[in-house]
């Protein structure tokens, strides 16, 4: 028996993607597939929405992209984040990548998409240079769309202002929150991450935006014993029982992206919600139990009601953190991909 099973369903992305598209209108589905597909796969997300009609993948670094090029020979690729040497861009040259640029050394023989800062404060240009023919398209980054869309709408006017001169060039501003709540902000494309995983940019169920979580985890109670009263579980003795109390030892810690701070968070135990309790440990964590379990019985940390937003609300951070840092290596799990 593995320690935990990571699931990976294809079949989910695939209809997250036929939903963005019906949003999209027109607009085309960039799929952003960096941080290994936020953790889902980068090679299996990429192919199962290349064949949904993605038209371009976009990732952070070249490396990144380098990996998807060896087993999609002809799919656009953008990198979106710096290349930071002269051998990069030799690479990406090479594997006909394209590259966001915001600088004025704009690399020759490479596909370049000039990047604006237009509110995000973050990589950009302030202003538009004269354009070489290397420049094929024009990006921002919306800094609010999940949560001040009227910030948002300032940052897309001021892209509009500024590249309405150059519309024969691909203009992309959106993101996923964007793309589902700002029509204005869609252009030629929009680059969708967490929304094709099923995982709300709105901290909120992704249900409300039509959207399947694709990512499932789960384990099993390797250890079932009673607490007395006075007696604890744990590091620190952040739980002590008060009464009689069952609790279930799940072999999974921090070091497979179960974090410290998920104490408190629920999870399902044989189908039914249970609460973490006391401090998550590198390799474990404990669950209190109405009553006892056998060992062996199923735990489901992710999927099946089980919402990657809920346990965010309680680590006081987003879904897309957590699902990045699920460690996924043989060693500690097993991952399944299915396409159903």
């Amino acid at each position: 028996m593995h320690r935990s099973e990571i699931t990976v369903d294809l079949g989910a992305i695939r209809r997250n993607a036929r939903t963005l598209l019906r949003v999209l209108e027109g607009s085309q589905l960039w799929a952003v597939v960096k941080a290994n597909a936020y953790g889902h796969g980068a090679v299996d997300v990429a192919g199962a929405l290349v064949d949904e009609g993605a038209g371009a993948l976009c990732v952070a670094t070249v490396a990144e992209a380098l990996e998807l090029r060896a087993e999609f020979s002809l799919v656009r690729i953008l990198v979106m984040g710096p290349t930071a040497s002269s051998r990069e861009v030799a690479e990406a040259r090479a594997a006909k990548l394209e590259l966001a640029v915001w600088d004025e050394e704009i690399p020759e023989g490479l596909r370049v998409h000039l990047k604006l800062d237009t509110g995000m404060g973050r990589w950009g240009l302030s202003e538009l240079p004269n354009l070489p023919a290397e420049v094929v398209g024009l990006m921002t980054h919306l800094a609010t769309a999940d949560s001040d869309p009227a910030f948002a709408e300032q940052q897309v006017a001021r892209f509009r202002e500024t590249t309405d001169p150059y519309s024969d060039l691909m203009r992309h501003a959106a993101n996923s929150a964007a793309a589902l709540r700002i029509p204005s902000s869609r252009f030629d494309a929009s680059r969708c991450g967490v929304a094709l995983y099923g995982l709300s940019p709105f901290g909120e169920d992704p249900a409300a935006d039509g959207l399947e979580p694709a990512l499932s985890w789960r384990s099993y109670l390797a250890q079932v014993k009673l607490l007395e009263p006075g007696e604890s579980a744990g590091y620190g003795r952040r739980f002590v029982a008060e009464r009689p109390t069952w609790i279930g030892i799940v072999p999974v810690g921090y070091a497979d992206g179960f974090r410290r701070d998920l104490t408190g968070t629920e999870v399902r135990v044989a189908g039914e919600p249970r609460r973490s309790v006391g401090t998550v440990s590198m390799d474990a964590f404990a669950v209190e139990l109405d009553h006892e379990e056998p060992v062996g019985a199923p735990v489901t940390i992710l999927g099946a009601g089980i919402l990657a937003e809920e346990h965010a609300r309680v680590a006081g951070t987003i879904n897309y953190e957590l699902v990045c840092g699920i460690n996924a290596d043989p060693r500690r799990a097993r991952r399944v991909v299915v396409d159903a």
